[in-house]
């Protein structure tokens, strides 16, 4: 491992890019975070309703791309290629993670009924299906509800964070009988603190979760290597 270690963040839409790069300073100032945007992905996805083989085949070369860039770690940020993701990790030679798995953890420790509001509308299948993995794996039965953001990502797109922000405090207003609600997409971290004031459910975003797991996935990973 790197004397610092080296975390490769990919993204497949830059409005992804400050919510984690800021969290990761604060949460782990010890590492060395290298940014790699692949706008085409999110482009490309949105313009099917399938993860496709061209599209698996580039997440993957990523975190090929990644790893001899000396990675000690790679977390992705976007929620639509869960299973392209999976696939990169089996053959990667250091921790490799989806942008939501800490968080689906992190929910289903408060309770069976989770909400989960999105933005991005491809992302949505590939997560509910991470999500009951991960409830499956933990021997947990859960329920997952879906809540559409409409109109969010188009202004957190122009810029206009506070309506970005408004608009999904909106929806959470309306959710009741949750233990918690996931904002699904690294770029709606903005809103947590709109969306606490508005509910009184557990908040949950990607961000805090993801590099907290992934710092102790890393050190474990490092330490095994020396043993």
């Amino acid at each position: 491992m790197n004397p610092r270690p080296r975390i490769a963040l990919i993204h497949a839409t830059r409005i992804a890019m400050a919510p984690i790069e800021a969290t990761a300073t604060r949460l782990w100032p010890e590492a060395e975070t290298i940014s790699i945007l692949e706008e085409g992905l999110s482009v490309d996805r949105a313009k099917t309703a399938e993860l496709t083989g061209d599209l698996a085949r580039r997440i993957i070369d990523l975190c090929r791309y990644a790893v001899a860039a000396r990675a000690d770690g790679v977390l992705y940020t976007c929620s639509a290629f869960g299973a392209a993701i999976s696939r990169a990790g089996a053959e990667a030679p250091v921790p490799v993670m989806t942008p939501n798995e800490a968080m689906f953890d992190a929910a289903l420790s408060q309770g069976s009924r989770v909400a989960m509001i999105y933005t991005f509308p491809p992302a949505a299948a590939g997560m509910e299906l991470e999500f009951h993995e991960a409830a499956r794996r933990q021997g947990r039965e859960a329920t997952l509800r879906s809540v559409f953001c409409d109109g969010a990502l188009e202004a957190k797109q122009a810029g206009d964070v506070a309506a970005h922000d408004r608009l999904i405090a909106d929806c959470a207003a309306d959710i009741e009988y949750a233990d918690a609600i996931m904002l699904a997409q690294f770029s709606m971290a903005s809103a947590e603190e709109a969306v606490r004031r508005v509910t009184d459910i557990s908040v949950l975003s990607s961000p805090g979760a993801a590099i907290t797991e992934m710092r102790r996935r890393v050190e474990s990973f490092g330490m095994s290597a020396k043993s």
